[in-house]
């Protein structure tokens, strides 16, 4: 346990965990200069009743500190160089979080991967609290952490990037693929971040990784732990793969594909990477098979939200990337009208030529990337400029035929229109909940 009695701490970043640092700081004795990019009157009334000073994100506001505490929405490089050591939310919240840690990281899947585990062990019997990069802040999960309970902790690599000593029990890696390049910059920066939860991890840990994935594939060979694989392809040992429609364990046939209630065959790599780490904690098969069977997923990932007029409408407001995108896509058989745009990510959109052009009957653009997106489809599919998602509902509404299906799947970030990838879905579901018969 860390002792900050008397130190001068700088939090960067006033949402969820930068307030949960500043919380954690104070209660161990530290002096605390809260900086955001663009503090607002709530902030600060907030942290005045902390006693807490709040500063515009300058690069003075970082100086005479003995420790900075980054918000992973809060680049390492907007840190100036020769500044008081930095670590992030998650290193802080590691020093006193009790009881054993379950981390899962990717580039998708994550929430849904994360939510499953938790409900997975939850119904086995076995104690835990399900936070980090989904719900709850991990500094905010220290005083209902007891040694006797898992911590089930969605990260991303904003907040694996600066952990030096956080040490997970259980670390899954997904899938890796092009993901955050507006931030990383290039993918080994992306793909070295990511490592980072296995580079910490010791020898008597578990990996849990996909071996389908090349990138995630080596990274076994960069960590200690002890490494559990899952396979849509091949048979693997120790882990679980997909032979035919039957999903296998080392104890023989688990489940049969048809029994999960997720949509997409992503969902049973999803299934069978939350099955590994649940058994691992142990949970027995039988329970992890009764578990999964009732898991009906998370909200904005592939949600169906109503049919209208024959038409179905999904919010897939959590396919913030392309592979996300392609994945929801991959999950349809046809007749998508699919809703694409926001805030882009320096991502490459040509690769959803081909998928588009066998599934859908348009691309509905909107917000900051449209432009882009646009000039990467052009030729593929017809391509409709709408603004904003209002009018991308509308236009679809009109259009499309009974059997078709209305698909919010924007492959891009939300903050160009909306406060949270949360809240763009919450707006498209209120629209569709609307419209008229």
């Amino acid at each position: 346990m860390k002792q900050f009695g008397g130190k001068r701490v700088v939090v960067a970043g006033m949402a969820k965990s930068g307030f949960a640092a500043v919380e954690v700081l104070l209660r161990h004795g530290a002096t605390v200069r809260a900086v955001d990019s663009k503090p607002d009157d709530a902030m600060r009334e907030r942290l005045l009743k902390l006693g807490v000073e709040l500063r515009e994100q300058t690069p003075d506001a970082f100086a005479n500190a003995d420790l900075i505490v980054l918000s992973p929405g809060v680049p390492v490089e907007s840190v100036p160089p020769g500044s008081a050591p930095v670590i992030g939310e998650l290193e802080l919240a590691s020093y006193y979080l009790q009881g054993p840690t379950i981390g899962i990281t990717g580039s998708n899947g994550k929430t849904t991967t994360t939510a499953l585990t938790g409900h997975v062990l939850k119904e086995s019997g076995i104690a835990c609290q399900v936070g980090g990069n989904i719900g709850t802040a991990p500094a905010a999960m220290i005083d209902a952490s007891r040694p006797d309970q898992w911590n089930v902790l969605e990260l991303s690599s904003f907040q694996l990037e600066t952990i030096h000593e956080f040490r997970a029990d259980v670390g899954a890696v997904l899938n890796i693929t092009q993901n955050h390049l507006d931030r990383h910059v290039t993918m080994d920066n992306y793909i070295n971040a990511k490592a980072r939860l296995l580079e910490t991890m010791d020898a008597s840990g578990h990996a849990v990784l996909n071996r389908d994935n090349g990138i995630t594939r080596s990274l076994a060979a960069r960590t200690k732990a002890r490494v559990t694989w899952f396979s849509m392809r091949e048979h693997v040992a120790p882990g679980l793969y997909l032979k035919g429609s039957t999903i296998v364990c080392e104890a023989g046939e688990l489940m049969d594909i048809g029994e999960i209630q997720l949509r997409g065959m992503h969902n049973v790599e999803n299934v069978m990477a939350a099955a590994a780490m649940c058994h691992i904690a142990g949970a027995s098969w039988g329970a992890i098979r009764s578990a999964v069977m009732t898991f009906k997923g998370v909200e904005h990932r592939i949600e169906f939200v109503r049919k209208v007029n024959g038409v179905d409408y999904y919010n897939d407001s959590k396919a913030t990337s392309v592979d996300a995108a392609l994945k929801a896509i991959e999950a349809f058989t046809g007749g998508l009208w699919i809703i694409l745009g926001g805030k882009d990510k320096g991502s490459d959109y040509r690769v959803m030529r081909e998928p588009l052009r066998a599934k859908a009957r348009a691309a509905l653009l909107v917000g900051a990337a449209a432009s882009k997106i646009s000039e990467h489809l052009d030729g593929a599919v017809p391509l409709i400029q709408c603004g904003d998602i209002q009018r991308a509902v509308e236009t679809a509404s009109e259009r499309a035929k009974p059997g078709d299906t209305v698909l919010l799947a924007p492959a891009c970030a939300s903050f160009d229109q909306f406060r949270s990838f949360e809240h763009r879905g919450e707006v498209f579901k209120l629209i569709v909940r609307g419209l008229k018969e």
